[in-house]
């Protein structure tokens, strides 16, 4: 028996491309072997887990009307929730789970990455109002990591939980649904879920053309709720639009560092209905008080995100701009009794189509910072001035992560 498919045939049916919620549970009863990657894959992976080649540029400004992102709270919760698409509602500060991959650890001492610390730091997160996790089927061990987690609590009632179905090198040419069906089953047998709420396609060269058949197929597994992809551009999800698999979401590096998405991607997800899910919205955590009045020189610069978003500075307008911005924000932050980190998620968590934010956390010691995010209120002069600092800057020209696959400028 198949589950039928929804295809919503305008902006105003909510979520086009909609895998609609499933009207029954099937049981999970399959094992999978890894497939095997070639040498290029294996690196290919790396790079992507590592954010890309570290070059760049950056920046544009935008102005807007008082914001304030406490609408949505439930439940007296502090963290509000927002509506994907219908029968898809998530905590608007996502946890990311690629710290988990390894590739992004820092401080072993406070590192909670690995092991039970890790399991037992996904309660203390839900506990906090953020009950959306976002993991991959290449961030190691995170898919089981969540699993124990999940089954530890009894199941995954009032969590949502967002994987990616991630293809490099000789994947990208051997796209079928038997494929597809077989990594998306290992990846519930991980998560210990029958199905899935959401499931993003990252696909990692335009070159190969059958990333439409792998949201065909992805449509098709009666396992997978909604379909979403992962730093796609434009041209891609008009390409999906046309096919009648257009995503419910796409997920997109966005900060005050990175603007890219406001390249034509705002506009579009607009016109169909798609959300926006943001990562790297503090810029590896560059956008943070421990930075302020800090000379590069005596910046540790030992994560790829750190060094990537170095470079986005450098050439976005130096080191000296970046104080800039630092301290506009902390001036911001003062006046409303928050900090910078939270005053520049507050900036990208407003921004059109944007549905949550992603924040990666290497353990749970700062969920009362997240928690602070809704209650940040920006006012037209606090925009303006975070305007003013970045029209100082190099506007971005490309869209959304063509500069990391060498298609295109930052």
């Amino acid at each position: 028996m198949r589950v039928s498919v929804s295809r919503r045939a305008g902006p105003e049916a909510g979520c086009l491309g909609s895998v609609g919620p499933l009207t029954r549970r099937r049981p999970s009863s399959c094992g999978l072997p890894r497939t095997n990657t070639t040498r290029s894959s294996t690196l290919e992976r790396r790079n992507f887990l590592a954010g890309g080649t570290v070059a760049g540029l950056l920046g544009c400004s935008q102005t807007a009307g008082q914001v304030s992102l406490a609408a949505g709270l439930v439940d007296g919760a502090t963290i509000p929730r927002a509506e994907v698409c219908p029968g898809l509602e998530i905590s608007r500060v996502v946890k990311g789970c690629w710290q988990l991959s390894g590739g992004h650890r820092g401080d072993k001492a406070s590192d909670h990455t690995t092991g039970k610390s890790a399991v037992a730091d996904f309660d203390k997160f839900v506990e906090a109002g953020i009950t959306t996790f976002d993991t991959a089927d290449i961030y190691g061990p995170s898919e089981e990591l969540i699993g124990k987690y999940l089954d530890g609590r009894g199941g995954s009632e009032g969590v949502q939980v967002f994987t990616k179905f991630c293809c490099f090198g000789a994947d990208m040419d051997l796209v079928t649904q038997k494929m597809v069906d077989k990594r998306i089953k290992a990846s519930r047998m991980k998560l210990k879920m029958d199905e899935l709420d959401l499931v993003q396609l990252y696909w990692h060269d335009y070159g190969k053309k059958n990333y439409v058949d792998a949201m065909k197929c992805l449509s098709e597994n009666e396992t997978v709720r909604n379909i979403g992809v992962t730093n796609m551009d434009v041209r891609r999800l008009e390409e999906f639009k046309t096919a009648g698999v257009l995503p419910v979401l796409n997920q997109v590096q966005y900060s005050l560092l990175d603007r890219r998405p406001e390249n034509g991607m705002t506009t579009f997800c607009a016109e169909h209905g798609v959300k926006l899910l943001p990562y790297g919205v503090l810029a590896g955590g560059l956008l943070s008080d421990r930075y302020l009045g800090v000379p590069a020189s005596q910046v540790k610069f030992d994560t790829y995100s750190k060094q990537k978003y170095a470079s986005v500075i450098q050439q976005g307008g130096g080191w000296k701009w970046f104080q800039e911005l630092l301290s506009v924000l902390s001036e911001i932050g003062d006046s409303k009794g928050s900090t910078i980190a939270n005053v520049a998620s507050a900036w990208v968590l407003a921004r059109p189509q944007v549905v949550g934010i992603l924040i990666g956390a290497r353990n749970a010691d700062h969920v009362q910072d997240h928690q602070a995010i809704p209650r940040v209120s920006l006012e037209t002069g606090d925009l303006d001035k975070i305007a003013a600092v970045l029209d100082k800057g190099v506007k971005p020209q490309g869209d959304c992560y063509d500069w990391e696959r060498g298609t295109g400028p930052f």
